[in-house]
């Protein structure tokens, strides 16, 4: 028992370090491209570099004064005040990031000397306090008000931040980073810094690296550089020697999918700088962390034999960077820190696989997911372990995502997630968002065809689905068999038998619409429209809208703005112009409009007979929506809809609303 709880407090302890890490993490790697430009500035114009330019290393003196020059400026400044920004917008969006970087101009002035940890201190600091004092009024304000008040008060309490960054935390965090920069040197001086690999390269398996490396070593290592021209603490970490043996090793001396994998994962690692790729090896046979270790030592050895170092942070961890970061004189000792690190990991790699036992393919699939269940959330590259037989874990994330995440989303995924429900998987979760709002941690993401390298990037890990039919597209069955054989896969159980819960879940289902009585009324359905091009279809429904009061007149242009972007033609004879996702603002309650054209508009070469005018603000519109896309997904309702004679019998087909 007792171990047990050790056990959970260990891993407690791990979750919260990655959580900070991840966190820390978060506010240094949108900025690392500034970080790069700082490092291409300093190698090529300070007076050590390859073309020195006074002006702009800021050396020497024009007519008298001295010169300034960019490398300065960005890095006490520019580069401090972007992580401040960006850990305060973490916190409380954009307010959170303005507050944060006036807090943070108090730690730079105070202390005088770039403060990368009183900007990670005060960015995030600043974007809290803003948060807890917004709370305090919010729906307080009186109306007209709203903006003198936001204001001021951000103003205000921004001054009254740089003040306590001025005066308290910046002598705090300058005797911090005096008292790191002495540890660090003492390291050097010792010749000691190679045993840091002792801690570094376990930490980067458990995902404890950032916490390490954004946290400390980028900080030391910007003021190192800042001071001498380069800094060895950027390659502690970013090292890609100590990786490339073990990837080597498995190459040679591999068996199964570990050995047909390893070159791959190499070109990977090495190349593309994602280190994470060989850590699954790594978990797989946990001896080679040793192997890991000597190759680090190895590398931080020849660095300070060789005086070597980088200018700037190496982002991702790839050759490619860590040449293009390597100051002028370093090229050789970095050159060789990688060979040398590669080498000696490589041979300690092949001495653990030769005398351990062989593995088998499930042995790095089973790391994989082990690698995943240490970081905490999908890796983008664990599907590279899986084996041609390999199946994986249940679907139960699916999004259906568009430009707005309003109107054609949300029927999409209505239609997807009724079809899902009726195959007999009610717990599988359907929703539909804004490719804006997307995040990694999906299982499948379904797009219009258009719109889909634009989600790609940002759900890396995620099972793609493109669509151009968001009504009856076949691929929503070809997502019903992925869903079916992933959860035969995990649980034995024949999906071919639909569950009491699905029935029940069609049933609720069924009934959802009636939540939309406000959303759709009488006087918003037309029998017979006048347009005659889709220019005017649109301009009539969303004429509708207006005529009720739930969107200003100016969304009408929105409307046609979206319709330039992607299409929203849903197919079965049905279009569902809508605003774009910026004019979200101009709505002032949830509405739908529904005209039939007997007669049928051209849409962009699709005959549409239905064209339904949304503006929703929230989820309140996705009943009616859902009710209309189960009718649309269907041809008899598609049917008795065009023969419809009353605007009741309309409003019967989608659940009755106005009863």
């Amino acid at each position: 028992m007792a171990t047990q709880v050790e056990a959970k407090t260990g891993s407690s302890v791990r979750v919260r370090v990655q959580k900070f890490g991840t966190f820390l993490s978060g506010m240094i790697m949108p900025n690392i491209g500034a970080f790069i430009a700082w490092g291409i500035v300093t190698a090529l114009f300070i007076e050590a570099g390859w073309l020195p330019v006074p002006q702009l290393g800021g050396f020497g003196e024009t007519d008298g004064v001295a010169n300034i020059g960019l490398v300065g400026p960005m890095i006490t400044y520019l580069l401090p005040l972007l992580i401040a920004y960006t850990g305060g917008r973490m916190v409380h969006d954009v307010r959170g990031g303005v507050v944060g970087s006036i807090a943070t101009m108090g730690v730079i002035v105070g202390a005088g000397i770039p403060m990368f940890i009183g900007a990670m201190i005060m960015g995030p600091l600043g974007g809290w306090t803003m948060k807890k004092i917004d709370a305090i009024w919010d729906g307080k304000i009186r109306p007209g008000f709203e903006m003198l008040v936001n204001n001021f008060s951000a103003g205000i309490w921004g001054a009254v931040l740089a003040l306590i960054g001025f005066f308290g935390v910046s002598p705090l965090v300058e005797a911090f980073s005096t008292g790191a920069g002495n540890v660090v040197q003492f390291l050097v001086d010792n010749g000691l810094l190679p045993l840091t690999s002792i801690f570094i390269e376990p930490a980067k398996v458990l995902f404890l690296n950032n916490a390490i490396n954004h946290g400390v070593l980028t900080p030391l290592g910007v003021q190192q550089s800042l001071e001498e021209g380069k800094s060895i603490l950027f390659m502690l970490e970013a090292n890609p020697g100590p990786g490339l043996g073990i990837l080597l090793a498995y190459m040679f001396f591999g068996r199964g999918a570990a050995k047909a994998s390893a070159s791959g994962a190499a070109i990977i690692h090495f190349v593309g700088g994602i280190h994470e790729i060989y850590f699954p090896y790594v978990l797989m046979r946990p001896l080679l962390i040793l192997a890991a270790i000597a190759g680090g030592m190895t590398g931080i050895a020849t660095l300070s034999i060789t005086n070597a170092g980088l200018v700037a942070p190496a982002a991702p961890g790839s050759i490619i960077a860590v040449l293009a970061q390597s100051s002028r004189d370093s090229y050789v000792g970095v050159v060789l820190a990688v060979v040398l690190a590669t080498a000696v990991s490589f041979l300690v790699a092949s001495v653990i696989l030769k005398t351990g036992k062989n593995q088998d393919d499930g042995d790095l699939a089973a790391a994989a997911t082990r690698m995943e269940g240490l970081k905490g959330k999908k890796s983008s590259v664990a599907g590279t372990f899986q084996s041609s037989s390999a199946t994986e874990g249940p679907i139960r994330n699916i999004v259906f995502a568009c430009d707005a995440g309003m109107g054609s989303s949300a029927m999409g995924a209505s239609v997807l997630r009724n079809k899902i429900k009726a195959a007999g998987f009610p717990d599988v979760k359907v929703t539909n968002l804004a490719i804006a709002n997307l995040k990694d941690d999906y299982d499948v993401v379904v797009t219009h065809q258009d719109l889909a390298a634009r989600a790609e990037p940002l759900t890396q890990s995620a099972t793609h689905v493109s669509v151009d039919n968001f009504m009856n597209s076949p691929r929503y069955e070809e997502i019903v068999e992925l869903v079916r054989a992933s959860a035969a896969a995990d649980s034995g159980i024949d999906p071919q038998i639909p569950t009491a819960a699905a029935v029940a879940a069609e049933a609720d289902a069924a009934g959802e619409a009636g939540a939309g009585r406000d959303v759709l009324a009488e006087e918003s359905v037309i029998l017979s429209g006048r347009a005659t091009t889709q220019k005017d279809a649109i301009d009539e429904a969303g004429g509708l809208l207006v005529d009720r009061d739930a969107v200003d007149s100016s969304y009408v242009a929105a409307m046609h703005e979206r319709e330039l972007s992607v299409p929203t033609y849903m197919g079965n004879f049905l279009a569902i112009p809508h605003g774009t996702n910026a004019a979200k603002d101009l709505i002032k309650r949830s509405a739908v409009s529904i005209i039939r054209y007997p007669e049928g508009i051209d849409w962009n070469g699709k005959q549409v007979k239905f064209v339904v005018g949304v503006a929703g603000i929230n989820n309140e519109h996705l009943s009616i929506l859902s009710a209309i896309a189960r009718v649309f997904s269907d041809k008899e309702q598609v049917a008795r809809l065009d023969e419809a004679t009353t605007v009741d019998e309309v409003l019967a087909l989608f659940g009755k609303v106005n009863a």
